[in-house]
């Protein structure tokens, strides 16, 4: 009997895509907006008492950069290469700090990795 077996995926060929509304800050930065009800009947009767209809965070210099850079199209490798160029030796470890943010943000659903299709 064969057991199915997950095969590993490899980080730096995934293409992450933004799954959240953002806008950029004066300062340059990336700011994530999420809303603060997702449930469409707490939304209907809660927002239009609320000052603001969305949480907003704040991301540093080296997540605003990566954020930029999650199109959907860029692989991981290409986004890490670019942070190693633009940051040097303050970004390091690059490759664990790229890996634990975007678990992060696909956690809370602010980012989607696709899969890649498995070959036959």
């Amino acid at each position: 009997m064969k057991k199915n077996r997950r095969q590993p995926l490899n980080l730096l060929e995934l293409q992450p895509q933004r799954n959240a509304e953002w806008e950029v800050g004066e300062d340059g930065l990336v700011v994530l907006l999420i809303p603060k009800f997702r449930n469409r009947y707490l939304a209907k009767w809660l927002l239009p008492r609320l000052a603001k209809a969305n949480f907003r965070v704040k991301l540093d210099k080296l997540g605003s950069f990566v954020w930029q850079r999650c199109d959907g199209k860029s692989p991981v490798a290409a986004i890490a290469e670019g942070m190693e160029a633009e940051f040097g030796s303050s970004a390091e470890p690059v490759y664990d700090r790229i890996g634990r943010f975007l678990v992060k943000l696909e956690r809370e659903h602010f980012l989607v990795i696709p899969k890649p299709v498995a070959e036959k």
